[in-house]
């Protein structure tokens, strides 16, 4: 009863409160969502339905909610997006929000109607949603049609088939054809995958028909890109549609400035779109043609609004007004350049060098307006074509400046003779003044002075234009809690921008262990620097001190065990692609303990050096281990591009025949080291012996490994098998006797 007699105000507020709530803690979503349905449903007022569409949207769009849980949260909200989209007299504010939830619950019905083919009411409201949805899409105003072509592009997306040949160990978002099983009671694959066909159609035919309709086309080409990475099979017709496309299309119609910037957007959109395309796959066979596209559009482009500039100058030059464009023309033949002196005062370096009068101009600032490239290309430019009689005509007046400043510089004043500037008819007023010190007197109390604190005695320069010398105080002095504190937060930061950089378009070659560190300020520079600072920073500095209580006690975790950290946390993250830092990393290590243990070996002094290679290598495969697939190539490269392999790296390898979907993957990656690595080829061969003889089930393949390598071996193992069995024999039958 209070919350009915609060007004609309109060409740939006309250429900702003609960949206603080959950963005908080993303565990309330559920209690909030179930309590606000009835407050937004299709009867209630205007504002409470904008706040509720809002909402949810965010709530199924935000990845603080685990995919399980939304798919649960979707089946409590279809019924009431069902009734909001239906209305035809819906708010469009609350429409686009409804067409934005809509989008993201979709491939979350899907995947639920694959696991329950049971409900089938579900599916039907997500059916009843989806066709309201594509029958308003053509007639909507442009903001609803936006988010109608983004719904299209998350249908194209969940029904058509995807790259990932396992999908329950791929991205959980990755909903496709490929979850549907073929006897399927409720979805028809060939069914869905021809609708998604005609909605790509349906979404490319605004490219077709070469729109002029900016908020459109940016709409749809912001939406392939996706289409184009996570289904290949569209990418040729989606390339091929963008490549006959003409965003320059409306530069034939007289150009306001609404069309210029029209034209300008949707040509921008489609060469991003290429240009990232192009980057993302250098392999694809269509790179040259999108190579020449994008060139000749930026041609176009160049010469549709460059041409108008020029047209707009040649209009200006040809006014008979322009007094500027004739004092241009005397110039190279009798050059003027007006240079007035300087008024009396004191003056800037600036007011030296400054003759122009326009007060516009002594303000500009150029460090601020424009960059220093720029403006060092301009000043070299304009100096090189610049008349020669009138360069030399402006440095003769600058050194006539100079001079005559030199020349208006006040006298020094004699204490003795100098006038203390005091009317004698004032007799009332008898100021306290002292003779001013000669240099004589200021040198003996400087020789007088604390050494602790030395000065100088600085003379005044020409014309009052150098600056004193200015000295900044010393830093405070850090303690070692603070200093790791502060070194840790720079690790953060350079790690957080380690992450912003993409992956190469091209993989470059290594330049080997004494390449130059952050030379070309890319990702992989980010990562040398990163792991030299945990493995060489503070190399030979974390030695204990020999003595009768610490002897042998290493000290506590300094800043390179947290970098260490951080980085065994990033490469897990996601090691199939980033087992090449993981093996930077390591092989920085192995480098590392090398020379350590080669300087301690001719100290005369004798201490223990701290390893960390082996310990960071085994804690890395122990990390990945288990979530390593029969099909995984990632373990074979991470062995074969070790630097070092010791007995207990391969007894985490003979760990993984407990699985049997992974022994063919442990014999296999062994073997790789065998044939490929002969240092440790007798190490390979005896963990291929151990699966051999512990377990039973890898016996064959690892036979047929064995026969060529140690025939001995395999030979005496089965007659010792063979004899074994005789024996057993001849046992039972003397015991049956």
């Amino acid at each position: 009863m209070a919350t009915a007699q609060l007004s609309v105000q109060d409740q939006i507020r309250q429900l702003e409160g609960a949206r603080k709530l959950v963005l908080g803690n993303a565990g309330y979503y559920t209690q909030v969502i179930q309590a606000s349905l009835p407050i937004i449903g299709p009867s209630a007022q205007v504002e409470f339905r904008r706040w509720g569409a809002e909402f949810l949207a965010e709530a199924f769009a935000t990845p603080a909610i685990a995919p399980g849980q939304k798919e649960t949260l979707s089946l409590l909200v279809l019924e009431t997006l069902k009734l909001l989209v239906e209305d035809v007299n819906q708010d469009v504010t609350v429409l686009k929000s409804v067409i934005q939830t809509a989008a993201s619950i979709y491939p979350l019905a899907l995947r639920w109607i694959i696991n329950n083919s049971y409900d089938t009411p579900t599916w039907d409201r997500m059916t009843d949603i989806k066709n309201r949805i594509l029958r308003i899409w053509d007639t909507a105003p442009p903001s609803i049609r936006i988010c109608c072509i983004k719904f299209a592009q998350r249908v194209v997306l969940a029904q058509t088939q995807s790259v990932n040949p396992e999908p329950r160990r791929g991205d959980l978002l990755d909903i496709s054809l490929v979850m549907i099983p073929p006897n399927h009671p409720v979805l028809d694959a060939p069914k869905l995958e021809a609708e998604a066909s005609g909605l790509l159609d349906r979404m490319l035919g605004v490219l077709q028909d070469n729109s002029s309709d900016a908020l459109v086309v940016d709409a749809t080409l912001n939406t392939l890109s996706v289409l184009v990475r996570n289904r290949p099979a569209t990418s040729n017709r989606i390339l091929n549609t963008v490549l006959n496309f003409n965003p320059l299309k409306l530069a034939n119609s007289p150009m306001t400035p609404k069309t210029k910037v029209l034209v300008k957007s949707m040509e921008k959109t489609t060469r991003m779109l290429l240009m990232h395309l192009s980057r993302r796959n250098p392999q694809n066979p269509q790179i040259g043609r999108i190579q020449q596209y994008v060139e000749r559009l930026m041609r176009s482009r160049a010469e549709i609004f460059d041409e108008g500039n020029r047209k707009r100058t040649m209009a200006e030059q040809a006014d008979g007004q322009d007094t500027k464009r004739q004092r241009t023309g005397t110039t190279s033949s009798n050059p003027q350049v007006e240079i007035t002196p300087l008024k009396p005062g004191p003056h800037t370096l600036a007011d030296v060098f400054t003759f122009t009068n326009n007060d516009g101009l002594k303000r500009f600032n150029v460090g601020d307006n424009v960059p220093a490239p720029l403006a060092a290309k301009i000043s070299v430019t304009t100096i090189a074509r610049v008349d020669q009689q009138l360069l030399d005509r402006a440095i003769q007046g600058v050194r006539d400046r100079l001079t005559a400043l030199n020349a208006a510089q006040p006298e020094p004043i004699n204490p003795e003779t100098a006038p203390l500037d005091v009317e004698e008819d004032e007799d009332d007023y008898e100021p306290d003044y002292y003779a001013a010190e000669d240099t004589e007197q200021i040198l003996n109390k400087l020789d007088s002075s604390p050494a602790e604190q030395p000065r100088e005695l600085e003379k005044p320069a020409l014309g009052g234009l150098a600056l004193p010398t200015f000295r900044l105080p010393p830093p405070p002095t850090l303690n070692p809690d603070q200093a790791a504190k502060v070194g840790q937060g720079s690790i953060t930061r350079v790690f957080s921008t380690m992450r912003t950089l993409e992956d190469p378009a091209v993989k470059k070659t290594k330049a080997g262990i004494n390449r130059l560190a952050a030379s070309s300020y890319d990702r992989d520079s980010w990562i040398t620097v990163i792991t030299r600072l945990a493995t060489r920073a503070n190399a030979g500095l974390d030695v204990p001190e020999e003595d009768e209580d610490t002897k042998g006690v290493f000290p506590p975790p300094q800043l390179s065990d947290t970098i260490r950290e951080m980085l065994f946390n990033y490469v897990l993250e996601d090691f199939r692609k980033r087992i090449e830092v993981g093996v930077s990393w390591l092989s920085e290590e192995w480098y590392n303990d090398k020379v350590q243990q080669r300087s301690a070996s001719s100290s005369p002094i004798h201490h223990n050096v701290a390893v960390h290679y082996e310990k960071w290598a085994l804690r890395l495969l122990d990390g990945f281990i288990p979530y390593l697939h029969g099909q995984d190539k990632v373990l074979t490269r991470f062995l074969s591009e070790l630097p070092e392999l010791s007995p207990a790296v391969f007894g985490r390898i003979k760990t993984l025949c407990r699985d049997p979907s992974l022994v063919s993957l442990a014999l296999t990656s062994l073997y790789y080291l065998v044939v490929l690595r002969p240092p440790v080829r007798g190490l390979a061969l005896d963990a291929i012996q151990d699966i051999w003889t512990d377990y039973e089930d890898t016996r064959p393949l690892a036979a047929k490994f064995l026969q060529k390598w140690r025939p001995s071996f395999l030979e005496a193992a089965q007659a010792a098998m063979s004899g074994n069995e005789g024996s057993v024999g001849a046992s039972t039958a003397a015991v049956v006797s």
